[in-house]
């Protein structure tokens, strides 16, 4: 490698003096700023390093409280989470609760009414309160909590609120299987209480009621109230069985009579059972004069 020749000892020269004239310069300003001062009396090198410094402390700050935004953000977010789901559970708490208020109001109306029904009948019954049913149509029958311990017997008339449930059939200590008036093998003495005409009430195994044995000279109306007339030996007489939903006449004869029942046996929870045989409670209102004491 051949030396460096003149010239670039030349250049080299020149820039080692470049550096050393800004190096000067920089150490004079550096001395001439320590000692200026600003118009308040503070040195002007000093400020200068105050204003880099505050900028680096400001950037770091930012940098902190950016990252202290983000982490109260989340933690703020966690807690506002937590208090939905809180809310959400409180919420859905309330519903059942409501749910349960509801049901026991219904539960409550239905037993006032069991007790009106119970005061009014002119006969002796037992409450009892229903607690099964039977899981196939073909055979419309619920189970009761009453049974042969409570008095129950065969063919004691099952009543509600409404009107006429059905009838008692196989009781046992605690318990009796109710057969609905609906069942296709159920039937009752019926009146029209507005023209007296009398039939007799059969379950058709669906929800509907056929009223049969007609006089085709019968008075009969859809929109008529029918009740039981008590020739049955088994219903009191004059409680609700239902309506006439539909009258056919076929020549001079009643056709197809369909009755919708004043029972929703869907709906059933207690029921009153009628103790006092019908020849009794029929001897028991003849006796009573219209004031209702004896």
């Amino acid at each position: 490698m051949a030396p460096p020749g003149p010239l670039h000892l030349v250049e080299a020269d020149r820039r080692g003096s470049g550096y050393l004239f800004l190096a000067v310069a920089v150490v004079h300003m550096v001395l001439i700023s320590a000692q200026v001062t600003t118009k308040r009396g503070t040195p002007v090198l000093q400020a200068v390093a105050f204003g880099l410094v505050s900028e680096v402390q400001r950037a770091g700050a930012g940098g902190v409280h950016g990252v202290m935004d983000v982490w109260h953000g989340y933690v703020d977010l966690r807690g506002i989470r937590q208090q939905n789901e809180d809310l959400a559970r409180e919420l859905a708490a309330t519903r059942i609760h409501l749910q349960q208020e509801r049901a026991l109001a219904q539960e409550t109306r239905g037993l006032q009414k069991l007790l009106e029904l119970r005061e009014t009948a002119a006969v002796e019954t037992a409450a009892a309160e229903v607690i099964a049913a039977a899981p196939t149509p073909d055979f419309r029958t619920v189970t009761i909590g009453k049974g042969r311990s409570s008095g129950l017997r065969p063919d004691m008339a099952v009543l509600a609120p409404a009107g006429v449930v059905g009838r008692v059939i196989v009781p046992s200590a605690r318990t009796a299987k109710v057969q609905l008036l609906v069942d296709r093998n159920a039937a009752a003495g019926a009146i029209v209480e507005r023209s007296r005409a009398q039939g007799v009430v059969t379950g058709a195994g669906d929800d509907q009621l056929r009223l049969e044995y007609l006089s085709g000279s019968a008075d009969v109306q859809v929109g008529d109230k029918l009740v039981t007339s008590g020739i049955d030996g088994i219903y009191p007489k004059g409680f609700v069985i239902g309506w006439i939903q539909k009258a056919e006449r076929v020549g001079g004869a009643y056709g197809t009579i369909v009755v919708r029942p004043a029972v929703d046996f869907a709906s059933l929870e207690h029921v009153l059972v009628v103790l006092t045989p019908p020849a009794a409670a029929a001897d028991d209102a003849a006796a009573t004069p219209a004031g209702g004491t004896r």
